[in-house]
């Protein structure tokens, strides 16, 4: 099976719409793993766990980055490889089902995350910021606020690049010369605030300093 190039793709849309395997990919982004460990995690039995990692890993969307001898056995540990671009069109076009599987594997995993930063101290920082604004806007404020919340994550990615540079490839590098940040943005209708039938679009944006 050819790595995937398009969420759209029927064969896609139909292995993302399992949800055990969209919280694997929210699991195994930025990390390595393997399905033992995994299977603790994410409390399913191994055996179902890794039928799906061995499906994702045919698909392109996860990789084996190395063998681990252990106990007379190997085990093998995987990543989620980087995922292609997700255009506005192409995100419209999606199946709904892929869309609700995808986001709520996604906000189950960003919950535990930023729970455990929480508990170590991530937001203990200066800097660190959560915050939340409703707004009630227009079809032409709505596109406006979107291609700011676009532009801010084009940015994002420039910091991050500009930051890996000066940092160097070494992991050895401890703080406070490197810092582990996530950085989470949302942009939804929030149906829930509509207590005259206006639509209400509720931005939310995130940072988490972990």
């Amino acid at each position: 099976m050819k790595p995937f190039h398009d969420i759209t793709d029927p064969t896609v849309a139909k292995a993302l719409a399992h949800p055990l395997r969209a919280r694997l990919l929210s699991a195994l982004e930025d990390r390595t793993a393997s399905p033992s460990g995994l299977a603790a995690e994410l409390d399913v039995p191994l055996g179902v766990l890794s039928y799906h990692i061995r499906r994702l890993t045919a698909l392109g969307f996860l990789k084996l980055v190395r063998r681990v001898p252990r106990r007379g056995a190997v085990e093998h540990y995987y990543t989620a490889t980087i995922r292609p671009p997700v255009t506005d069109e192409a995100w419209g076009a999606t199946p709904g089902i892929v869309k609700q599987a995808s986001i709520t594997g996604a906000l189950r995993q960003l919950g535990i995350q930023v729970s455990a930063a929480a508990a170590a101290g991530g937001f203990n920082t200066e800097e660190a910021r959560i915050s939340q604004a409703t707004v009630t806007l227009d079809e032409q404020g709505w596109r406006e606020l979107a291609s700011e919340l676009a532009a801010l994550a084009q940015r994002v990615e420039e910091i991050d690049d500009q930051s890996r540079q000066r940092l160097g490839d070494s992991a050895a590098v401890s703080r406070p010369a490197r810092r582990e940040a996530k950085l989470v943005l949302m942009l939804y209708e929030d149906e829930t605030q509509s207590p005259s039938g206006d639509r209400v679009q509720a931005p939310v944006a995130t940072s988490t300093e972990i």
